[in-house]
C-alpha cells in the first residue's frame, strides 16, 4: 500500500529533466529520505514561483508531499545557489561529477548519513575558490567505501608497518611498504609525495580544510592513481568524467587554471 506524507527536509538539487510540455523531473539528495525524485508540475514556466528553489547546484530546505514514487515540492525556504559553480564551466564539471559519483554510490530512497552534508560542504568549497581538483579528488578517495572498495591505506597490508616508504598494489588492495615490494611487480610505483596525499585524502575532514599546496603533476599523478582504482574496482562510467578528462586539453583562454602550487583548499 502506497504512503504519503507532508515533510520538511534539507536537500540539494542533484539534477533536474524536463517531463511532459510544462513539468519537470528533479532529483534532490535529502538529508532524511535519501535521493528522491520529485514532479513540479508547471517547472518549465518561467514565473513558476519554485523556479529559483530547483535551480541546478540549489540546495535549501523544502516541505513536500513524499510518497513511494514520485514526491511533490510544495515550497521552499531558505534556500542557496553556488553562483560561482554555475558560472564557471570548470567548476560545474567538477561538481556534476562528484554529484554524479554520489547519484551511482547510493541507491533511491537510501538514507546517506553523514554524506549529505559532506557533499554539500564539498560543493561549498569549490564555490568558494578552494582548489575544484582536490576536492573531488577527496571524494573520489572517501567514496570508494561506500562502493564496497576499502584499500588499505593506513599501512602496510602485509606487516602493519608505518614507519616505511609505500606504494599502491591493487593486487593487496592497498599498500605494501618497500620491503614488501617484491610481492608485487605491478604496484604502481608512485612518488612518496602522490601515495602521502592519497592517504591524507582518505582520512581528512572536509570542515577542517585550511590549505592543502599541491604540484600540478602531484594532481595528475594522483588523478592516475585515484582513475586507476575506479577503472580496476568500482567500474562505473560517467559522462561527467569524460568531460572532465577532455577538459584536460582544452586551450587555456577557454578553461582558466590555477597557478603552480598555489591550490587552496
Amino acid at each position: 500500500m502506497a504512503t504519503q506524507s507532508i515533510e520538511e527536509f534539507n536537500g540539494l538539487i542533484l539534477f533536474r529533466r524536463d517531463y511532459r510540455e510544462k513539468d519537470l523531473l528533479v532529483k534532490i539528495i535529502t538529508d532524511r529520505f535519501g535521493k528522491k525524485m520529485f514532479l513540479i508540475r508547471g517547472g518549465k514556466k518561467p514565473k513558476n514561483r519554485l523556479a529559483p528553489a530547483i535551480l541546478p547546484f540549489t540546495y535549501g530546505t523544502y516541505i513536500g508531499d513524499i510518497r513511494d514514487g514520485l514526491s511533490f515540492i510544495r515550497t521552499a525556504k531558505d534556500t542557496q545557489h553556488f553562483w560561482n559553480i554555475s558560472q564557471d564551466i570548470g567548476l560545474n564539471a567538477y561538481a556534476s561529477y562528484i554529484l554524479g559519483l554520489v547519484d551511482k554510490a547510493f541507491s533511491d530512497g537510501e538514507l546517506l548519513g553523514e554524506w549529505y552534508p559532506k557533499v554539500t560542504k564539498a560543493l561549498q568549497l569549490i564555490d568558494e575558490g578552494f582548489d575544484a581538483q582536490i576536492i573531488t579528488q577527496i571524494m573520489q578517495v572517501q567514496l570508494l567505501r561506500v562502493f564496497g572498495v576499502q584499500p588499505g591505506l593506513e599501512s602496510c597490508v602485509v606487516c602493519q608497518r608505518t614507519d616505511r616508504p609505500f606504494d599502491y598494489s591493487e593486487a593487496y588492495g592497498g599498500l605494501l611498504c618497500d620491503i614488501h615490494w617484491h610481492l608485487d611487480p605491478n604496484r604502481f610505483h608512485a612518488s612518496q609525495r602522490a601515495i602521502y596525499f592519497l592517504r591524507l585524502f582518505s582520512a581528512v575532514d572536509l570542515y577542517k580544510i585550511n590549505s592543502i599546496k599541491m604540484k600540478t603533476t602531484t594532481k595528475n599523478e594522483l588523478k592516475q592513481m585515484i582513475d586507476t582504482i575506479y577503472d580496476d574496482t568500482v567500474g562505473i562510467y560517467l559522462k561527467s568524467k569524460k568531460f572532465l578528462d577532455d577538459m584536460a586539453n582544452w586551450p587555456t583562454n577557454i578553461l582558466k587554471t590555477p597557478p603552480e602550487d598555489s591550490s587552496k583548499t
